[in-house]
């Protein structure tokens, strides 16, 4: 069995092979590791090993790890409830996963709190799955508008997309390539102090090849880094 250090330089090596097939930077996309159930020790390993950035699902282990890791950026990547942003408004470097007015008003409101702006990424169903959060592909434009008026202590730094799974990864690509033709459009249409598109965040263990060749520049990878989780 591959090690943790051993996997990430595959990532590595993969991802930026990728990106400059693209006609890309290599380099510029970033690998941000999932740790949903996984042990502050492998957590450590990881970050031992060259990772930068870490991805948690859940606000509870964030919680209950953040003391046990070594210096890292911490995302959260899994759908945040309205009542638990509180917890870790202090704590996270941004957020993937807004996909509510009711969402983005509570996170201003608690990053005005703690007097921070609050980077955050807006998340897009662009499959329209029921089981998938994510607001709709023609109503992303709503809600940056609304962050952008009556949110001062936010930050948006980009889309965030989970694609359907697909035994076969290329038919991924139509979802990413839907998500990156939002980006380019909002960022060259919206100008404003608190809009930084800089970050596409698709792309997972089992897609993110695709997700880079269609304009990703950050991939959440979890088991491809682990190995498969063992849940409780």
């Amino acid at each position: 069995m591959s090690s943790i250090k051993a996997n990430i330089e595959k990532i590595n090596e993969t991802k930026d092979e990728i990106t400059v097939k693209a006609g890309r930077t290599k380099g510029e996309v970033l690998l941000c590791a999932v740790t949903k159930t996984r042990s502050a020790n492998e957590i450590n390993e990881a970050i031992k090993a060259g990772i930068t950035d870490i991805g948690e699902n859940k606000v509870q282990e964030i919680l209950e790890k953040y003391e046990l890791i070594a210096p890292v950026k911490w995302h959260m990547i899994g759908h945040l409830q309205t009542n638990k942003v509180k917890y870790i408004i202090d704590k996270v470097d941004l957020i993937h996963s807004v996909d509510s007015v009711r969402l983005a008003d509570e996170i201003d409101k608690r990053a005005r709190q703690h007097e921070k702006v609050m980077d955050i990424l807006i998340q897009v169903n662009a499959a329209m799955e029921e089981s998938k959060f994510g607001v709709a592909t023609d109503e992303v434009r709503i809600l940056i508008e609304h962050v952008l008026e009556h949110c001062q202590n936010i930050r948006i730094k980009g889309l965030m997309c989970m694609a359907p799974f697909e035994e076969n990864s290329e038919m991924t690509a139509v979802y990413f390539a839907e998500v990156k033709k939002l980006y380019d459009k909002y960022s060259s249409e919206i100008r404003h102090e608190r809009m930084d598109f800089s970050i596409i965040s698709m792309g997972m263990s089992h897609d993110f090849e695709v997700a880079i060749r269609e304009g990703s520049n950050l991939i959440r990878v979890g088991t491809a880094i682990f190995g498969d989780r063992n849940y409780k």
